[in-house]
């Protein structure tokens, strides 16, 4: 009775996961990893993408969000990182529960790495960001579901 009963846990687990993950459920609002801002991520022309809509008031300088400072574009250094378009380009792919073949952009360090992104239940974002094409060297950060 104690194994059939464990064995029904663990099939539910396994259904509820695979049933939790599906082409929208990145949509929403995520606190970055050091929760110093929030991105909003939604699906645009058929693609997913992340925008920064909030960095809390410790991040601004004389009362002004942060500029994007480390961009190696010298016209953009003067640009604000609040509204800044840091994902792009992400497709669903149902065979792995992944988004793939998205870009990420850090404004910490200026610069843009391919992006995997995938759902670990419900409330917490995994990105993985890595330069060409090799995940497996790439960094790894987990936003977590949120409100603005």
């Amino acid at each position: 009775m104690k194994l059939a009963l464990l064995i029904l846990f663990f099939t539910c687990s396994v259904a509820f996961n695979l049933q939790a993950q599906t082409v929208d459920d990145i949509s929403g609002i995520w606190w970055s990893e050091i929760k110093a801002s929030k991105i909003k991520v939604e699906l645009v022309d058929g693609k997913y993408i992340g925008t920064v809509v909030y960095l809390i008031p410790e991040k601004y300088v004389d009362g002004v969000p942060q500029t994007d400072r480390k961009n190696p574009d010298e016209n953009l250094k003067t640009r604000s990182i609040l509204n800044l378009q840091i994902l792009s380009g992400l497709s669903y792919n149902p065979a792995t529960k992944e988004w793939t073949g998205g870009m990420i952009y850090d404004p910490k360090t200026g610069k843009t790495y391919e992006c995997q992104v995938w759902l670990e239940g419900k409330d917490i974002l995994q990105l993985k960001g890595f330069v060409t094409g090799i995940p497996a060297l790439g960094r790894k950060s987990a936003w977590t579901r949120t409100t603005l």
